[in-house]
């Protein structure tokens, strides 16, 4: 109604990951994954291939994150990085740095960590400030 609201990634989650399921090892995927339970490992989409991570509220996981939309909404304990969308709703933890290109952060949400925007790469930037005198 005010403004031009920017969309969230939608996608259906094509595999689950349920309570009380621990999973010990690195998980590659495409498409959508939902944690409910724990992995103890790095998790990565399959590079040029859109992956969406759904990341429950009792859900944990201990290791890397590498894809392209995530949402959190339990524990991460380790770094993060979102090439597209993430979302940190609000019973999100993270510990660990934070990596994106375009987030949303809920009242509530936690990262312990560095928050490290992925926009333009850094000489395209400094071109168009050099080419704007």
């Amino acid at each position: 109604m005010f403004g031009k609201k920017k969309s969230k990634p939608q996608g259906r989650i094509d595999s689950l990951i349920g309570t009380g399921t621990t999973l010990v090892g690195d998980v590659s995927f495409t498409g959508g994954l939902r944690v409910d339970g724990e992995i103890k490992g790095n998790i990565r989409g399959v590079d040029g291939q859109p992956a969406t991570l759904v990341i429950s509220e009792h859900a944990r996981v201990e290791g890397e994150i590498s894809v392209s939309h995530l949402v959190v909404n339990g524990t991460v304990i380790g770094s993060v990085h979102s090439s597209d969308f993430l979302e940190l709703q609000t019973r999100a933890r993270v510990t660990g740095d934070v990596e994106y290109s375009t987030i949303e952060i809920h009242l509530g949400a936690i990262v312990q960590g560095r928050l490290v925007h992925h926009g333009l790469p850094a000489k395209a930037v400094e071109l168009k400030l050099a080419a704007s005198n």
